[in-house]
């Protein structure tokens, strides 16, 4: 079977792909008694198309599987999309602004319905897209965040720890973006350098620093470290302060936490906007005055400056102050970072606000030390510092969200004051027995049900067949960036809801970046669309430009030039293999006896210990080299030097030597001068031998570039062939 003249990926990969799909190799046998290996993919959102980090975790996973599943492991690799909690509620409330609509005015209810046809949607292209990219996931197991099993697992996890006294509700202080409009963990806030004013406001007789004069309506009290002399007679003693709202006495109080050498070393205390000021408060039993609710906008204990935003509020206010001749100085290159939404980028505003959180203490101490013991391993090692040091210092985890999409809270109120947390709504009060209840409006964090992804999947809290054999997976691969995120609540999650680890193994990948190194952006313009490239040059292309170079936990650097070169790199591919089976034995086999078969025994060599020249006894050296190489670096998950050893291989040692030392082998001669018996055996010989060679070479090139090399293999002539290469040992 010769193959075309041109690799064109287009014409295979979707013929391919189907070929795969049909063939039933993806899917798991949780009956199997062969040894498992499993991978979760980490759910895309269903809101959107993939880009190319996407394309990164697709590519790392499905080497992993794809050589697992040759090594004859039973392997799954489970995929599924992610609702995306407030993410997606952004994207489809920008949609509906298009329309000239809000939520508002559809109603909760109906603004879910259309949310959750609007994901689904979006959920099958996202699972084209990953067929695209070459994914061998198992599509019978696909699963979505939302899917009712899911749901009803994640409310029991909810009650369980609720019950368990790991969740509970309380007034803190949060992160609230008034753009969204709901709390955010401290994992969701973003940090931005800014230059602003930094005002020396007079205090009666001492002098502080702040840039938002605009919350001075909230100070309880003055505070200054214990062992400043300069302040040492004011400590515990009343001063009177002028205010733009008239005199204020006001208590000077000491804590260790103010830093003497920020500004004057005197800080204002307002406990209802300023975590540390919170923090104060509680030690000091201070009185908490909220001046900024939650739509942005000072409110009525700012008196005549009610109502107003609060950039324009502090404009007014330092105005007043300075006529007021109580501003000292102004430092206007003040640098700080300042809090903001890590989705619309809105700045934060600290709130004290009733919200459910969770102990996260008490989850993260299990969670270190299956670490510590080596029971979960990290890929690089290095992150294990960044694991210790956040888990190490874990603060409680605030759950609670102002949004309509997601996991509704499972908590329901009664008018006798009752509160009652249950997996499905209750029909009665259980103390009043009225059937009046009123479910939370609040949802739940999106990484509290991702959290549970590794266990939910297959079917926990019921001991699945899935969840038996499966559980705990072999890896998580992902990016680092979510860490904190993500693994790290997993394994808190996974080990407080199974009592097992929820993996084995970490795999982490780096940010994607340019060939200038530098971040991915629309508004830079050096944004590389997967789906486009493959297009363009195919996904096979792609994926070995994603993984060639980039060792783990390093930044995955990636160019049109990179991946033109892949496309190149194809093209040999191609090229060779067409070479090999352009010259069928029939052209050289007349003379041999009939026993010799015209086809090639798969993976064995035929007379393969003699008549060797000396560029067969090389080829087959390098060969069994890099195969013992290429093994050992996938087994120890360097993927780069895998696929640089393979493409070494293939590029160097056989087309540039092997191939073409071979063509002088396979001289066909004509009737005048005819060939000796030994000559065409050793021609023979050289068939059979770049046969193997190729073959072999496909098999190391397979989990990077599959779709071609799955091509060629179904081209080959050989007797007991595997029905697709993907199952070749």
């Amino acid at each position: 079977m010769i193959l075309s003249k041109t690799y064109k990926p287009k014409n295979i990969e979707g013929k391919i792909y189907k070929l795969w799909e049909k063939s039933g190799f993806f899917k798991a046998n949780p009956r199997s008694k062969k040894k498992p290996f499993s991978i979760i993919m980490p759910p895309p959102n269903a809101n959107g198309a993939l880009h190319i980090g996407h394309a990164v975790f697709v590519t790392l996973e499905d080497i992993m599987i794809r050589y697992q599943r040759m090594k004859g492991r039973e392997v799954l690799w489970l995929p599924g999309t992610d609702h995306a909690g407030i993410m997606t509620q952004v994207v489809y409330e920008k949609k509906l602004a298009k329309q000239g609509k809000t939520r508002f005015d559809l109603g909760r209810e109906e603004f879910y319905k259309q949310t959750y046809k609007f994901s689904m949607k979006n959920k099958k292209k996202v699972e084209n897209q990953l067929r695209r990219l070459g994914a061998s996931c198992d599509w019978s197991r696909s699963k979505f965040t939302l899917d009712p099993k899911i749901s009803e697992a994640v409310f029991y996890t909810f009650k369980k720890m609720y019950e368990d006294g790991l969740i509970f509700q309380g007034k803190r202080i949060i992160n609230w973006c008034p753009r969204c409009q709901t709390a955010l963990s401290d994992l969701e806030v973003d940090y931005q350098e800014r230059k602003d004013s930094l005002f020396y406001i007079k205090y009666g007789p001492l002098t502080l620093a702040t840039v938002r004069p605009e919350t001075k309506f909230g100070d309880t009290a003055i505070a200054v470290h214990p062992d400043d002399k300069r302040y040492k007679k004011y400590i515990n003693k009343e001063i009177k302060v002028k205010t733009v709202l008239g005199e204020v006495k006001m208590k000077v109080i000491s804590d260790k936490s103010i830093d003497p050498k920020f500004g004057t070393g005197v800080v204002k205390i307002t406990p209802a906007h300023d975590p540390n000021d919170f923090e104060i408060s509680k030690r000091h039993k201070l009185e908490i005055r909220q001046v900024i609710g939650f739509d942005g906008k000072l409110n009525e204990k700012a008196g005549k400056y009610s109502g107003m935003k609060v950039l324009e509020a502090r404009e007014k206010i330092v105005k007043e102050l300075g006529e007021m001749g109580l501003i000292e100085k102004t430092d206007s290159n003040y640098k700080h970072n300042v809090a903001v939404c890590g989705r619309c980028k809105t700045t934060i505003e600290p709130l004290i606000s009733e919200q459910w959180f969770i102990k996260a203490k008490k989850l993260a101490a299990p969670a270190i030390k299956a670490v510590r013991n080596k029971k979960i391993e990290f890929i690089p090692k290095y992150f294990k510092k960044n694991y210790y040091h956040w888990m190490e210092n874990i603060r409680d985890w605030c759950i609670s969200r102002q949004i309509w999409w997601g996991h509704r809270i499972p908590v329901w109120y009664c008018q006798c004051g009752e509160k009652i947390v249950a997996i499905e709504k209750p029909k009665f009060c259980p103390k009043c027995k009225s059937p009046k209840l009123r479910q939370d409006t609040d949802t739940l964090d999106t990484w509290f049900s991702s959290g549970q992804w590794p266990f939910t999947v297959f079917g926990w809290p019921k001991k699945t067949e899935d969840f038996k054999y499966f559980y705990p997976t072999t890896i998580l691969e992902t990016g680092w960036d979510i860490l904190f995120f993500w693994v790290a609540r997993m394994i808190m999650l996974g080990i407080y809801s199974t009592q097992k680890i929820p993996f084995r193994y970490v795999y982490l990948h780096g940010l994607v970046r340019d060939k200038e190194h530098q971040k991915m952006s629309k508004s830079k313009g050096n944004v590389i669309d997967p789906l486009g490239v493959i297009d363009l040059y195919g996904a096979d292309a792609l994926r070995m430009a994603l993984v060639f170079g980039t060792s783990p936990g390093r930044d995955v650097i990636i160019s049109e030039d990179k991946i033109v070169s892949q496309r190149k790199f194809t093209n040999k591919i191609w090229n060779a293999s067409r070479f090999v089976l352009t010259n069928k034995p029939s052209q050289i086999n007349a003379d041999l006896p009939a026993q010799i078969s015209k086809k090639f025994v798969a993976g064995k060599l035929i007379n393969a210990d003699k008549n060797l020249t000396k560029a067969d006894k090389k080829i087959l050296k390098e060969l069994d080299k890099t195969v013992k190489l290429v093994t050992k670096n996938l087994d120890d998950f360097q993927f780069h030097e895998a696929a640089q050893n393979s493409y070494h291989f293939f590029w160097h040692e056989f087309c540039d030597y092997y191939i073409e030392e071979s063509k002088k082998q396979l001289q066909v001669p004509d009737i005048k001068h005819p060939r000796s018996k030994a000559s065409l055996l050793r021609g023979r010989q050289t068939l059979n031998i770049l046969l193997y060679v190729l073959l072999t070479s496909l098999k190391l090139l397979h989990p990077f570039m599959p779709f071609i090399t799955e091509e060629i293999y179904q081209k080959l002539p050989l007797e007991n062939k595997r029905k697709c290469l993907m199952v070749e040992p």
